[in-house]
């Protein structure tokens, strides 16, 4: 019986090997002397902050490879984490459970959208798949690339918040961290924000 779903994800494959803010900058920020806290910055609230950024914006900020899981190809393809560097594979179950890679020729990356897109090459069709749940799979590497990369106001955001839980982190232990504050800071991400 055909799957009637359509479902999509985005993974995470590769996590950033660096992230926008430096250990010394988010100390410097916060005023911390010594490395008592270093772990803490570094494993938890610098990352924290980072991807906090990422979800308010829909965008990736240093290079990192996702992966879109789709059940089926549909028209075109959204490519989450603007902006989009490049295309690394597209994956399928054929019709008979076999999976193949599609040549990549058969496709047009449109990585100057925000997001970026994947739409079929002239001629071109997308092959039958296998009727089951995720049989289609788009791997990319997207972010701006390295922390310099990053813009200012990203990361000015970054540090509002990574002071905020610094100076939240002994309450964060006991689960009574309070509110980070509202929309006035986030604003910083308003131009880079992604609409879908």
């Amino acid at each position: 019986m055909p799957i009637e779903r359509e479902t999509m994800a985005y993974k995470i494959i590769t996590q950033p090997s660096v992230e926008p803010v430096t250990l010394a900058e988010a100390k410097d920020h916060c005023r911390v002397d010594g490395t008592e806290l270093d772990a803490l910055f570094s494993g938890v609230i610098i990352p924290a902050a980072r991807q906090s950024a990422e979800h308010e914006m829909g965008r990736a900020l240093c290079t990192q490879t996702r992966e879109l899981v789709l059940d089926a190809f549909p028209a075109d393809f959204v490519l989450e984490g603007a902006p989009i560097q490049s295309l690394v594979s597209i994956k399928y179950l054929d019709s008979a459970g076999i999976e193949q890679t599609l040549d990549p020729q058969d496709v047009i990356l449109d990585n100057d959208s925000e997001p970026g897109y994947l739409s079929l090459n002239y001629g071109k069709g997308w092959p039958e798949t296998y009727d089951v749940p995720n049989a289609v799979r788009v791997r990319y590497i997207c972010g701006y690339g390295n922390a310099g990369d990053v813009p200012a106001a990203i990361k000015a955001w970054m540090l509002l918040a990574i002071g905020t839980m610094a100076a939240q982190a002994e309450t964060m232990t006991t689960k009574q961290a309070t509110a980070l504050p509202d929309r006035f800071w986030h604003r910083l991400l308003d131009p880079f924000k992604v609409y879908q």
